[in-house]
């Protein structure tokens, strides 16, 4: 077989032809069918695959309530705690420090503003499903070139190149990664909303409690001043005792010594009821001079609300902590699906309509007019891992929200198993020191007599007054624990707890 040989077109022959006014069926690009575009997606659907997420690792699971031994203390019925349970106190100053405190506290300002931030969050994300539709207006003056392909009388001259338009962009959100993203956004919210409503339940209860703290101390300053009332009624009866030649300097000077230590007893607690009165005022967002207008507290610590016979496990469902951390395992959630749904193809739909033209005179002539409408696939084919490695994080985040809600329950059960153990411990030591208290009172009133008719000694009554001082004190700080920590159980137990939503 001959071989031939090759040889190259000469200049002439190819390059100086003219351009035919009718290409050739060889000049012109081949017309695509209209089933390519659907090849198209498909071939993207099949490389997707290589992106493909892959199987993922079990996620962390929720502890319910039913699923932990809660023994004894939390059985089936039982009725709520009325709302507003500081009421059952009886004060009213206290009711209006604490309405205040929800009106004027910075921290719940602050629990508000990230509640709305939240919210505006979750209007971003929502903004996404939605299509968006801009405009735009392109007014340029341009010299154009003269050593190009621009036709006189443009080349070499300046015009202006004018434009406006209407761009429309809708995704699709076929695999509902924007849905997914949303969704996330809400239950932000949703949890942002319980969290304020945590803050104003912590905010309500450290009013309550530090009240009580401040009734304790007008009950302590009360006992004090009784007592120091006491001692010097006994001084006056040991100076009379001295001056008719019944007593000695010895016992005079013992009466005298307790005196000193009683009054700065009281100075001291004078002292804790400044401060405390300073720490309602702050927890309000008042200043020290609206404090000093806080009267004596007209609450009864002997006063105590019996608890339900029962208090079932559900009534830990109403607290706002735990629907707050619930609702951010929901959002985690939902972040996972979007994280998945990011290794599919993105199809947005594209249109846009406006005018175009040279110089202003045909701007808004109707052969200006120019349109488009197309879709957009963004495909992701190769990343160096980066949605893979979205996708273990957002998993990962999924797991510490399951676990931070698992150890917020137990955390809750265990709370409120020891306050509801504290609070009946209490009552038992109430009973028994009231009993004590009676016992130290006859001693006392028993060897002040025998003293006055010269039949005891002054040591027998100091041992006395000391007994029946320290049994008061006790009871009083007894009583004050007790309604102390019934508070915290009312709070534990979310109570007055309404209009959060749940999961």
């Amino acid at each position: 077989m001959a071989r031939r040989a090759l040889t190259l077109p000469r200049r002439g022959r190819y390059f100086h032809q003219p351009i035919p006014a009718t290409p050739s069926p060889t000049n012109v690009l081949p017309i695509q069918p209209p089933c390519r575009p659907l090849a198209a997606l498909a071939l993207a659907l099949l490389v997707t695959g290589c992106a493909a997420p892959g199987e993922a690792p079990p996620p962390a699971r929720l502890t319910e309530v039913d699923q932990l031994d809660l023994g004894k203390a939390f059985p089936d019925g039982g009725a709520a705690p009325a709302a507003p349970w500081w009421a059952e106190l009886g004060d009213p100053q206290l009711a209006r420090w604490v309405a205040r405190a929800v009106e004027g506290s910075p921290s719940l300002r602050i629990a508000q503003a990230r509640l709305q931030q939240a919210q505006a969050a979750a209007g971003i994300a929502r903004a996404a499903e939605l299509p968006t539709v801009n405009g735009t207006g392109d007014f340029t003056l341009n010299r154009f070139t003269e050593s190009e392909f621009i036709p006189p009388p443009y080349a070499g001259h300046h015009e202006w190149d004018n434009k406006i338009l209407a761009q429309a962009r809708f995704d699709l959100d076929l695999w509902g990664r924007n849905r997914s993203l949303n969704a996330a956004a809400l239950d932000t919210a949703r949890a942002a909303q319980a969290e304020a409503i945590a803050a104003r339940l912590s905010l309500q209860t450290a009013v309550v409690r530090t009240y009580l703290q401040l009734a304790l101390s007008h009950a302590l300053r009360d006992i004090a001043e009784a007592t120091l009332a006491q001692q010097q009624q006994i001084l006056d009866i040991t100076q009379r005792r001295y001056r008719a030649g019944l007593g000695t300097q010895l016992e005079v000077s013992e009466a005298q010594t307790p005196l000193p230590t009683t009054r700065a007893l009281i100075e001291q607690i004078n002292d804790a009821i400044a401060r405390q009165r300073n720490e309602i005022a702050a927890l309000a967002g008042a200043g020290p001079g609206d404090a000093a207008g806080i009267a004596p507290p007209q609450i009864d610590l002997g006063r105590t609300t019996p608890l339900p016979d029962v208090i079932p496990a559900h009534w830990l469902g109403r607290r706002p902590d735990l629907i707050a951390q619930r609702w951010r395992v929901e959002a985690a959630g939902q972040s996972v699906r979007a994280a998945r749904a990011s290794f599919y193809p993105d199809i947005n739909l594209g249109a846009f309509a406006g005018v175009q033209s040279l110089g202003f005179t045909q701007l808004l002539d109707g052969s200006s007019f120019l349109a488009g409408v197309g879709p957009a696939i963004s495909l992701p084919i190769f990343n160096g891992g980066r949605l893979r490695a979205e996708l273990g994080a957002s998993t990962a985040a999924y797991d510490v929200a399951v676990e931070t809600y698992n150890q917020t329950l137990i955390a809750a059960l265990t709370q409120t198993a020891n306050l509801i153990a504290s609070v009946r411990s209490l009552d038992v030591q109430i009973d028994e020191t009231r009993q004590a208290l009676v016992s130290a009172d006859r001693a006392y009133n028993l060897a002040l007599t025998g003293y006055r008719a010269g039949l005891t000694e002054y040591l027998s009554v100091l041992n006395a007054q000391s007994r029946r001082l320290e049994e008061q004190r006790r009871l009083a700080q007894l009583q004050a624990q007790r309604l102390d920590a019934q508070t915290a159980l009312y709070e534990a137990l979310a109570g007055g707890m309404e209009g959060s939503p749940s999961p």
